[in-house]
């Protein structure tokens, strides 16, 4: 199977020239373009790392208004792109002002084509480059913590204040509905901080029967109940120096609350059957999807035990509200699975990414792993399908077809982005959104979005 020839745009109205430069570059997928429309259909349909470009263009081809157009434009929808543009002998200054605008590089008409072909070598090269470094850049910032994707604010908050929480000895309180990584969270709180070289011990409290919740946690001596064959510590003591990691600390009950909330002010556990008091140096971090403030109205959970156990609390969003984050999971789940079952599978089909991203995952990141695995185990090609993740349509799908809303919520989605990563600097945020400052302005205005 050949190797998939890079695309490169050449921006040329005199078709002699055209015909020329194509066959110069039959190395590569030349795509042609004689006009501004032209030039920016097969931008948007190609998006070829790197162009040629004529600045003498119809309506205007013995000036260079119509060439400079196309380049702010092309600058506007890919910055990332390398254009170089032609200057004749005449019109170095044109090339050096383009330059100054933005583009790569140039070259001299009539035409070198051993010269022409090294420029757009090195604009390749150069553009994979800056590819794979960005690449690089986004793989570092979405893994805020060991193991968590992310790459929105609300969620990149988080990471924030487990890491300003981490070094401490400070009780933590993860609350956030079910699916939504608590563990996750919990496992990076006990590696960022000075405990990490001992154990972490999680234990799920609305899995073990009530009647087992104390021996699990406390431990027990031989002989202190039927079946208590041997002296067995339990997981407050396997945490010694390390973290005790408390999930669905609200299921545990009434009785065994006292005891908890006694370590918790004494630091010192006692096996059931046993008279002996241990010392125990643990960090608690506990987890819950219930409402614990509510418990406590309604007299089924501790005031002051939820005071010991929640000197921070850190609220986790659920995966709805993670703008983008559906399809940054998605696809890191993907490669895992493909990587673990030997399959083939490269992404996603457009119609997959749009289910992904409409969808409310009630069951949050769990949900969404789930389907991912369904996915890669039923894709036939090479591209996953709608139907592979096995989603119900949702009553946004119709509304997602109509182009001119879908791109303005995308607008809006990177202009709240830009602006809250620049701290409202319009400057910064132009730069990130690869705009200039007017048209950042008008973008404001044309959604009626004031800065906060």
């Amino acid at each position: 199977m050949s190797a998939k020839k890079d695309i490169l745009l050449i921006v040329e109205d005199d078709p002699g020239l055209q015909k020329q430069l194509k066959w110069s570059f039959s190395d590569l997928q030349v795509e042609l373009a004689g006009n501004r429309d032209e030039a920016i259909a097969a931008l948007r349909l190609h998006e070829p790392k790197v162009i040629t470009l004529d600045l003498g263009l119809p309506p205007d081809p013995d000036g260079t208004s119509e060439g400079f157009a196309v380049l702010e434009k092309i600058l506007e929808l890919a910055p990332d792109s390398k254009v170089i543009v032609a200057s004749g002998h005449q019109a170095r200054d044109s090339a050096i002002k383009a330059i100054a605008g933005g583009a790569w590089d140039f070259y001299q008409k009539p035409i070198d084509a051993d010269e022409l072909k090294l420029i757009v070598s090195r604009a390749y090269h150069v553009a994979e480059l800056e590819a794979e470094n960005r690449r690089y850049q986004a793989q570092e910032a979405t893994s805020a913590l060991g193991g968590l994707i992310s790459g929105s604010e609300p969620m990149l908050k988080v990471c924030r204040m487990i890491e300003r929480v981490a070094p401490t000895d400070a009780s933590v309180m993860l609350l956030g509905a079910s699916g939504t990584g608590k563990e996750l969270l919990a496992k990076a709180l006990h590696d960022l901080s000075s405990r990490k070289a001992r154990s972490f011990v999680a234990i799920n409290c609305a899995a073990i029967p009530e009647n087992l919740l104390e021996a699990e946690l406390f431990g027990y001596e031989k002989g202190a109940f039927t079946g208590a064959v041997k002296q067995t510590p339990g997981k407050i003591e396997m945490a010694q120096g390390g973290t005790l990691f408390l999930d669905e600390v609200g299921d545990i009950p009434l009785p065994l609350q006292v005891k908890l909330l006694r370590f918790l002010q004494e630091r010192v556990v006692e096996r059931i059957g046993g008279r002996k008091e241990i010392a125990v140096d643990v960090r608690i971090v506990c987890a819950t999807h219930q409402n614990l403030p509510e418990m406590i109205e309604a007299g089924s959970f501790r005031e002051d035990l939820y005071y010991r156990l929640a000197e921070i609390t850190v609220n986790i969003p659920p995966l709805n509200e993670r703008e983008g984050d559906a399809v940054l999971l998605a696809r890191a789940f993907l490669n895992r699975f493909a990587s673990e079952m030997s399959r083939s599978v490269k992404g996603f089909a457009p119609d997959a990414i749009r289910a992904i991203s409409e969808h409310k995952w009630p069951g949050n990141v769990r949900e969404l792993e789930n389907k991912i695995k369904r996915a890669t185990i039923m894709c036939d090609g090479d591209y996953v399908a709608v139907e592979d993740l096995d989603l119900k349509p949702t009553a946004d799908t119709v509304t997602a077809l109509n182009l001119k809303k879908v791109r303005e919520e995308a607008d809006k989605a990177a202009l709240r982005q830009a602006l809250s990563e620049s701290a409202n600097n319009i400057s910064k945020a132009a730069k990130l959104l690869g705009v200039s400052r007017p048209t950042l302005y008008g973008l404001l205005k044309q959604y009626d979005m004031a800065l906060s």
